[in-house]
């Protein structure tokens, strides 16, 4: 059975750099990314649009293909938007890490915003960057600094949407359903 790819994989007016796009996102966090309207105030905040939604958005598909996609070690890459689902998932399995297995909301949430909000992450062409085998680096300083923004945007949005999911009935305790995945490795990597 192959792995999941991202459906926006057919996009093909999206900025590049290097080999890794910037799609738009559906955030209120400031950075390099173009926003998509935000969801309707009937759409809970532990659930993702529908697909088809004009509010869909890259990072709800890796949160819906997070817990499929870990249990593969190998993944054909299909295109410049597989290179965001990668990192997302590596994001995810970063955020899950960290999660305190006890404890309320509020300390996941600091755990999880720290983590997020930690600006020493490697991007593709660091030396520390997991798959620089899959990823160009930036061609000069300004690209990598835009790429740098981008993703860091990312991580703060996936620890937002991930929060919502991990206590989304019970403010007391995280999801079992998501901690059980916090010890898997995507392509047996990690950020």
């Amino acid at each position: 059975m192959p792995a999941y790819h991202s459906i926006f994989l057919q996009d093909t007016d999206v900025r590049l750099i290097a080999n890794f796009p910037l799609l738009p996102l559906r955030t209120r966090t400031r950075g390099p990314a173009y926003t998509l309207p935000a969801l309707p105030s009937s759409n809970p905040a532990h659930e993702s649009p529908d697909p088809d939604s004009e509010s869909y958005d890259a990072l709800d598909e890796v949160l819906s293909l997070y817990r499929a996609n870990t249990f593969f070690r190998n993944f054909e890459i299909k295109g410049p938007a597989d290179r965001l689902l990668i990192y997302g998932i590596l994001t995810v399995g970063e955020l899950l890490g960290k999660v305190p297995k006890v404890g309320g909301a509020r300390e996941g949430e600091k755990a999880l915003m720290n983590t997020a909000l930690d600006n020493q992450f490697a991007i593709p062409g660091d030396a520390a960057f997991p798959l620089n085998q899959a990823f160009e680096a930036p061609k000069d300083r300004q690209d990598a600094e835009t790429l740098r923004q981008y993703l860091f945007q990312v991580r703060q949005e996936l620890a937002i949407r991930l929060l919502a999911r991990l206590y989304a009935g019970n403010s007391t305790t995280p999801s079992k359903w998501w901690l059980s995945f916090s010890k898997r490795k995507f392509m047996g990597k990690s950020l």
